[in-house]
């Protein structure tokens, strides 16, 4: 194993993240993902016969590895599928033909938008994330989504002409309702920017924006609500 990269791998966490690895000139060949960034970045340089002759040209090009934590595998893959969009690095499979690779879109185009998996982005006015590697990895991040934020998870179009009881998940706070007609357009906007917000990576203004709204809601003795916004 060369010596830089024995360098580079002593630097990286035992933690979720994303790696980049860069030329000589400093040019990005590869950005990847891992549950454990040093497990991942290390089994690129373990020799084995059974590693795909691509990677081997790319790994052998790679003269620095620079490494970003996160808290989570699911705001791991949000950052790499940023990164890839933003750099394009040459080695990256998505390059390659991403239109077999599913979205998150959000269909902000309808009064109280909702997520689904899809393959093709269209222009209908909704707002599209990705694309992802993995559809099971972008299922957990639905899952994620919907345990933090009381998106609607129904697939019906709301209108207001089509007014029902209340399901389960509004009964668990994970819902607010609007096929009951229990949010305003607003209050259900204001969930859909601070998911928009998780999706692009932007934490810091989200936790900013979860925090006045915990104090809003315990400035007006809605404690339990508050509390959702605290955890």
């Amino acid at each position: 194993m060369k010596r830089h990269i024995i360098e580079a791998l002593k630097t990286a966490p035992k933690l979720p993240g994303i790696y980049i690895m860069k030329d000589s000139r400093g040019g990005i060949l590869y950005i990847g993902k891992a549950k454990s960034l040093n497990a991942r970045v290390r089994s690129y340089f373990q020799k084995s016969r059974h590693m795909p002759a691509r990677t081997r040209i790319f790994t052998d090009k790679v003269r620095d590895i620079k490494f970003l934590t996160t808290r989570t595998e699911a705001e791991a893959l949000i950052l790499e599928s940023n990164f890839i969009k933003k750099h394009q690095p040459r080695y990256n499979v998505l390059l390659k033909d991403d239109k077999h690779y599913p979205y998150l879109r959000l269909t902000t185009q309808e009064q109280f938008p909702r997520l689904e998996v899809v393959r093709r982005i269209k222009k209908d006015g909704s707002t599209y994330f990705g694309p992802y590697t993995m559809v099971k990895e972008i299922r957990e991040t639905i899952r994620l989504i919907y345990k933090i934020f009381p998106l609607r998870q129904s697939k019906d179009r709301l209108d207001g002409s089509n007014i029902r009881r209340p399901c389960l998940n509004y009964q668990m706070g994970r819902c607010l309702a609007p096929c009951a007609g229990y949010p305003t357009k607003e209050e259900y906007d204001r969930i859909v920017r601070d998911v928009i917000l998780f999706l692009k990576g932007k934490n810091h203004e989200l936790m900013e924006s979860l925090e006045k709204k915990m104090k809003l809601a315990s400035g007006q003795l809605r404690y339990e609500e508050a509390g959702i916004y605290r955890d």
